[in-house]
C-alpha cells in the first residue's frame, strides 16, 4: 500500500534488472526514499512483450511487486517490448515522474568494453544531467550463477499414450504452443515449459519431454496447475 510522504521535493527511481542484485538495488532505494520520507519508483525495462519472458525472469517481476507493496513504493513500471535503449527510457521516466535521485548498478568493467561500448552511466548522464545519481557495485559473477535456465525455444504441449508431453514439431496432436526453457548444465530436455491458457500465462514443469507435477525446480516460480477438459 502506498504511504503518504512528507517531501515531494525529491523523488526516487531504481532502476533494477534481472538477478539477485536487482532485490538488492529496490532495497536500497527503499531505505533511502525512507529516510528522506519522499515517493519511490521501480523501472525495469526488457526488449520482449511480458508474456514471453522467461520463468525467471517472470519469477523476479514477482518479487519486485512484492516488494514495492511491502514498501509502499509508488509504483512498479515494466517497460516492456522495448525496442529503444534503456538509456532513452530512464530518461523519458525520469521527465515524466520529475525523478531528482536515480539508484542503479555497475558490473566491472573492462577497459576494452568500456572502448567498445562506452559507460552506460556517462551514457545516461548525457541524456539526464538533471538528476543525482547512486552507483551501486554489483557482482557480475552472482548474477552469472543464478542464471537457472537456457533461453526459451518453441515448443508445443501434445497428450500421447495418456500423458502429457512437450514437442518441438508442430503435429494435429498439439493442444498448447508455447516456450521451452531448459535447465542449464543438463543433457535431457527437463526444465519449464510457458504458455498462454485464458489469457494467463501457465507454467509446467518437465522431465524428460514429460509434464511432471510442480517441483522445487526454481522455488521463486508461481506454479499453476493445468487441467486439461476430459
Amino acid at each position: 500500500m502506498k504511504r503518504l510522504r512528507a517531501r515531494m521535493d525529491e523523488s526516487i527511481l531504481v532502476c533494477t534488472y534481472y538477478g539477485p542484485n536487482g532485490e538488492r538495488l529496490i532495497k536500497r532505494g527503499c531505505k533511502i526514499a525512507n529516510m528522506l520520507d519522499c515517493p519511490l519508483y521501480i523501472l525495469t525495462v526488457d526488449s520482449l512483450p511480458q508474456e514471453e519472458l522467461s520463468a525467471d525472469k517472470a519469477a523476479y517481476i514477482d518479487r519486485w511487486k512484492a516488494l514495492a507493496e511491502e514498501h509502499g513504493a509508488e509504483e512498479l513500471i515494466i517497460r516492456d517490448n522495448e525496442k529503444r535503449p534503456p538509456v532513452k527510457v530512464i530518461a523519458e521516466v525520469a521527465r515524466e515522474l520529475n525523478i531528482t535521485q536515480i539508484i542503479l548498478g555497475q558490473s566491472p568493467q573492462s577497459r576494452w568494453e568500456e572502448i567498445k561500448k562506452g559507460s552506460f552511466v556517462n551514457t545516461l548522464l548525457r541524456e539526464i544531467s538533471f538528476v543525482d545519481f547512486h552507483i551501486v557495485s554489483i557482482d557480475r559473477s552472482v548474477e552469472d550463477e543464478d542464471n537457472l535456465f537456457d533461453n526459451g525455444t518453441r515448443a508445443y504441449l501434445v497428450k500421447s499414450d495418456e500423458e502429457y508431453r512437450i514437442s518441438f514439431t508442430y503435429s494435429d496432436e498439439v493442444i498448447h504452443e508455447g516456450i521451452f526453457y531448459k535447465e542449464t548444465g543438463t543433457d535431457f530436455n527437463n526444465g519449464v515449459f510457458k504458455f498462454i491458457k485464458d489469457n494467463k500465462t501457465c507454467q509446467l514443469h518437465v522431465t524428460d519431454d514429460k509434464i511432471t507435477k510442480p517441483t522445487s525446480i526454481h522455488a521463486s516460480i508461481k506454479e499453476e496447475t493445468f487441467k486439461h477438459d476430459q
